[in-house]
């Protein structure tokens, strides 16, 4: 299969970029080394080219309605200019993909935007239109994933950064905003949002324009390792790795996202989704440091200290801000609570880990 490749892939290729598919796409997975990039970001500030996350926008009369219904947060609380993080459920409030919403300013040219994850773009773009045809309502649903490029700016020195180089206030812009404006006189929207916990903003551009956009960001680029390395020490959630609709059937509840269900709202899985809130889920998400030597990955089994099988490891690093091995598992909800004493199994070899809560950085 032809992967998809990004608007900078000649230009990373050309910085000496070291490529990995990741969901369909030639993603950079590391420039420099992935722990330069780590330190970059939690130190001063890097730059990552995320145009392999799909881009859908909806507009028309029902286009918030629309959205309503196919994500488990509150679209219609938004106002122009916000956005909110969610999930995309099936009827069993299974988790398809999880997503941000953007309710656009007014001088965008369409009225929401929604960001699914790489290579999901066509399938829930596809879910869109179904429902919306389904449920006849009127709206105009659009997949633009190769009309936008995405730049993530991110670290302490992120909004000095690009203050520099846009016309857009970011003083005034609070967690979740996003605003119309010029970056490197390219039009843009910049978004304050990111995936790695840090001060940061999320750019999108036209898809021709990116190169202009990135060269304007002075600081280190960054590729999915540290991006990667970045999220799990927050916490923060996979697709298709800390939740898959077949292979890893998560439920909001189960994957600790469950702030982001609305359940006085209408939306596809609510009627599960509301039985789980009852009754408590039998799993839970739960973050695992290890005490003895070793890196944790995914698949890696968890077990009692008498083998008891427990659960697998979803995602697994050694930290580079803590240098420590962290990692993030499906457990018994008993083992939820933290300093529950497990073990995790490398090399056939049984190794001693604590339970925590998430993000492992204070």
């Amino acid at each position: 299969m032809t992967l998809r490749t990004p608007p900078l892939r000649d230009l990373h290729d050309g910085r000496g970029a070291q490529f990995t598919d990741f969901g369909g796409w030639e993603m950079p997975v590391e420039f420099d080394s992935i722990r330069a990039e780590h330190t970059a970001v939690r130190e001063s500030a890097g730059k990552f080219d995320v145009s392999h996350m799909g881009e859908i926008t909806v507009s028309g009369p029902d286009a918030a309605r629309l959205c309503q219904r196919l994500t488990t947060n509150d679209v219609l609380a938004l106002d122009p200019g916000e956005a909110q993080y969610a999930a995309i459920t099936d009827e069993d409030g299974i988790i398809l993909d999880d997503t941000v919403v953007y309710n656009l300013p007014a001088s965008a040219d369409a009225d929401y935007l929604f960001i699914p994850n790489a290579g999901h773009d066509s399938e829930i773009y596809d879910r869109w239109v179904t429902h919306r045809d389904q449920w006849g309502l009127d709206a105009t649903v659009t997949n633009r994933t190769t009309e936008y490029a995405m730049i993530a700016v991110q670290g302490p020195d992120a909004p000095e950064l690009l203050a520099a180089e846009t016309d857009v206030d970011l003083p005034e812009m609070g967690r979740f905003d996003i605003a119309s404006g010029a970056v490197a006189g390219v039009e843009s929207l910049v978004a304050r949002t990111g995936y790695t916990g840090e001060r940061g903003f999320e750019l999108l551009c036209p898809w021709d324009a990116a190169e202009t956009v990135w060269e304007t960001l002075d600081c280190q680029p960054c590729g999915l390792g540290a991006r990667d390395t970045l999220r799990l020490e927050m916490g923060f959630l996979l697709s298709g790795q800390d939740f898959h609709p077949e292979t890893n059937p998560r439920n909001p509840f189960e994957a600790g996202i469950d702030f982001v269900v609305k359940l006085d709202t209408e939306f596809v899985g609510r009627d599960a989704l509301e039985g789980i809130a009852a009754e408590g889920p039998e799993e839970k998400l739960v973050g695992l440091e290890l005490i003895d030597r070793g890196v944790p990955r995914h698949g890696y089994e968890v077990t009692t200290a008498d083998g008891e099988s427990l659960g697998v490891v979803t995602s697994g690093t050694m930290s580079p801000s803590l240098g420590e091995p962290i990692a993030l598992a499906y457990l018994p909800s008993a083992y939820a609570e933290p300093d529950r004493t497990v073990r995790v199994v490398i090399r056939d070899e049984p190794k001693k880990a604590r339970t925590t809560t998430t993000p492992f950085l204070p």
